[in-house]
């Protein structure tokens, strides 16, 4: 006897760009996603505050309201797909949701990264479940393949280009000789870039993904301010320009390493060399490098945002609800922590690309270079770009790996100095 069909009765609260791509998934691709899975998912409600998103998905009457309360507490729903972002009153909405005796899909990222503990006790406490795939990564199973696929290896590090429109302003002014406003014009132009771009190039969206990845590898959730943030603003098409010439890609990172028992946890943009793996990705997508102790190096790569990939995570959170499996971040939030401390960003050691603005005159190479050694920093490289006529000129140096306190100090004594015209600009490498 083959097995019996389960169907799960699905409500979506939120129709903009994922919720649509949800909504589409569900009406389109409910055929195929039962023959294959053996799990008939049936939209039977969708809510959204504005009116006009319901006619637009070509959602009768009788799915579509626009109060969520009438998904909240209707009887004949299994499950409820939150998909309107931010922490109030999503937070609400899925408490209560929970209570009702619902399971709950999220994309939620900002909200997880806060409050993931939180929900998880009440969906515990609840009966109930909480499925969070889509909110890292976009269409990458990067927290199955965590939780099911690796769940034999401890996990010390993860090293991710999660922020798809950073990468895409960075790619562009590569390629196209670009400045970041005029790349941030182009992104919006295209609709990879909102009207208000700050939490993707002040890479706020990446620590929140960072976050849940750490707390899922590290059985802790690290508060989002330890995370160390650097945005990719102040880049300019000279760095790029000269990193080029070096062998080097700049790529906005999202780090997290164990060492020892301490974790380094930072976004911002970095150094690699041009024939790593991750300094291919480029555009809007998305690729996380995770070392395993049994697996070694995994690269996931693929699109990281948008209505279909997102869809394509919580399809699979959904399929794994109909056939009642509990998620791993459930024992996840019940385990031992990995990690002690989070590391300041004092204490890392790195290399360091550096630009200094310097007059161009002999003995002037010399003074910064002795100022670097009395803060016990070396010297890996360096070169001095020649603009005819100026006064001064751009200097490029590579450190030998230095501790992050020690440059910034020594970088406050050469910044002093009449013969540096402006701040330096220092650019992290990483060694992976």
């Amino acid at each position: 006897m083959g097995e019996v069909m389960k169907k799960l009765n699905v409500g979506v609260i939120g129709l903009g760009t994922i919720g649509s791509g949800v909504v589409k998934a569900l009406k389109e691709k409910r055929h195929i996603i039962a023959e294959r899975s053996g799990v008939d998912l049936v939209l039977s409600y969708a809510c959204d505050t504005r009116r006009s998103k319901g006619r637009r998905l070509g959602l009768p009457s009788g799915i579509f309201t626009v109060d969520p309360q009438d998904l909240i507490k209707s009887d004949k729903i299994d499950v409820i797909v939150e998909l309107i972002g931010g922490h109030h009153p999503a937070k609400e909405l899925i408490v209560q949701a929970l209570k009702n005796g619902k399971h709950v899909v999220t994309a939620n990222k900002a909200l997880l990264a806060t409050d993931i503990n939180e929900l998880l006790a009440v969906a515990r406490k609840s009966g109930r479940q909480l499925k969070f795939e889509a909110s890292v990564c976009g269409g990458i199973p990067i927290i199955k393949s965590l939780c099911e696929g690796l769940v034999a290896n401890k996990v010390d590090s993860f090293y991710g280009i999660i922020n798809g429109t950073s990468n895409y302003l960075l790619t562009k002014m590569r390629e196209e000789s670009l400045s970041f406003f005029e790349a941030l014009a182009l992104a919006k132009k295209k609709g990879y870039a909102e009207r208000n771009p700050r939490f993707d190039v002040e890479g706020i969206d990446a620590a929140h993904k960072l976050v849940i990845l750490m707390f899922l590898a590290f059985a802790k959730l690290i508060p989002l301010e330890k995370v160390f943030r650097e945005g990719i603003s102040d880049i300019s098409e000279l760095d790029i320009k000269y990193a080029h010439e070096m062998g080097l890609v700049i790529k906005p990172l999202a780090i997290a390493k164990k060492v020892g028992d301490d974790l380094e946890a930072r976004v911002h943009p970095t150094l690699l060399p041009r024939n790593h793996m991750l300094a291919a990705v480029n555009g809007v997508f998305n690729a996380v490098l995770c070392r395993g102790d049994m697996v070694g190096d995994m690269l996931f790569y693929g699109r990281g945002a948008g209505s279909f990939p997102t869809a394509s995570a919580i399809i699979s959170d959904l399929v794994d609800l109909g056939k009642g499996r509990t998620p791993e971040s459930f024992f996840v939030s019940a385990a031992k922590p990995r990690v002690k401390r989070v590391r300041r960003l004092d204490e890392i050691v790195s290399n360091y690309y550096l630009r200094f603005t310097a007059l161009d005159k002999p003995g002037v190479l010399a003074r910064i270079a002795g100022v670097l050694g009395k803060h016990h920093i070396g010297i890996a490289q360096v070169s001095q770009k020649e603009y005819r006529r100026a006064k001064f000129v751009p200097v490029v140096m590579i450190t030998d790996r230095a501790r992050e306190k020690d440059l910034r100090r020594a970088l406050d004594d050469i910044d002093k100095l009449a013969i540096v015209k402006s701040k330096t600009v220092k650019i992290r490498m990483e060694d992976i």
